[in-house]
């Protein structure tokens, strides 16, 4: 399977072509960036220009962007008004998250990608069939926005009731919206569990977020390296089921530990682990 590592994995720190260039190093061949200000100012011309000189001279490519969830730069922490969430029901509010994730799409202009992951909603948000149509208003412009930018949209199942892998389902059944798929083994494993969610969103996988926990909290740990809960020989089992239809993406989260760059080693332990069960 094609080998891809989420910029998550130092989400705390500025997104440098110096970054890039110890990730080409090792070899992997693809990353998935995410936009959180601190990281990925994707307001800011001058870090995108930047980035897109880098991958223009690169063989490495840039597979996804994960879009923005916070309006600040310490993940939400400043108030409850920094909240990107598109199941907004008043609709001005709505509006100016629309344009938020419009212009994190506009990176697409200068660095080309094919997948934008967006989020249904926020952690923990109750079920309300209200919150759909907000979301169904926001995700028809949001699409229409990434098609003519040659971007697909996916929707990734995460831990409200919103967005579980049945519901997402749903909401596409209901809305005739014609999306697909980010599959997210630890949100899974916290949900209604890997296979479970697998079986349901199969069709629809584009892509992946890899990473492990203890069933309870989303941890990002290193599979195979640092405890977890997730069964990885079933689940690399049903990932391969599909073969071609996406990449495993390592999307981890920095420790003391394992802190970056020196924590490159561990991600390419990791692929050959997966790989190899």
């Amino acid at each position: 399977m094609d080998h891809v590592l989420s910029t998550h994995l130092f989400i705390n720190h500025r997104l440098t072509t110096a970054w890039l260039d110890r990730i080409a190093q090792t070899g992997i061949p693809a990353v998935e960036t995410f936009c959180a200000l601190q990281h990925m100012d994707y307001h800011n011309r001058a870090q995108i220009n930047e980035l897109g000189h880098w991958f223009k001279d690169s063989t490495m490519k840039l597979h996804a962007v994960h879009g923005p969830m916070y309006t600040d730069d310490v993940w939400g922490r400043s108030g409850p008004q920094s909240v990107l969430n598109i199941t907004e029901p008043v609709k001005s509010k709505r509006l100016v998250v629309v344009d938020e994730m419009k212009r994190a799409l506009e990176i697409s202009e200068t660095v080309p990608f094919r997948y934008f992951i967006q989020h249904l909603g926020v952690e923990g948000e109750e079920f309300d069939e209200r919150k759909l149509d907000s979301a169904f208003s926001a995700l028809e412009e949001i699409n229409l926005f990434a098609r003519q930018r040659g971007v697909e949209v996916l929707l990734e199942n995460t831990l409200n009731k919103l967005a579980s892998a049945e519901r997402l389902i749903y909401f596409l059944g209901l809305t005739h919206l014609k999306l697909n798929f980010c599959l997210d083994v630890g949100h899974a494993n916290i949900n209604e569990g890997v296979p479970a969610a697998f079986s349901i969103m199969q069709d629809r996988i584009r892509s992946t977020h890899i990473h492990d926990n203890d069933g309870k909290s989303d941890l990002h740990v290193f599979p195979l390296l640092d405890g977890g809960t997730v069964d990885w020989k079933n689940t690399m089992e049903l990932l391969r089921s599909r073969p071609g239809q996406y990449p495993l993406v390592l999307e981890l989260r920095e420790t003391p530990e394992r802190s970056f760059p020196q924590s490159l080693d561990a991600v390419c332990e990791i692929f050959d682990k997966l790989e190899n069960l």
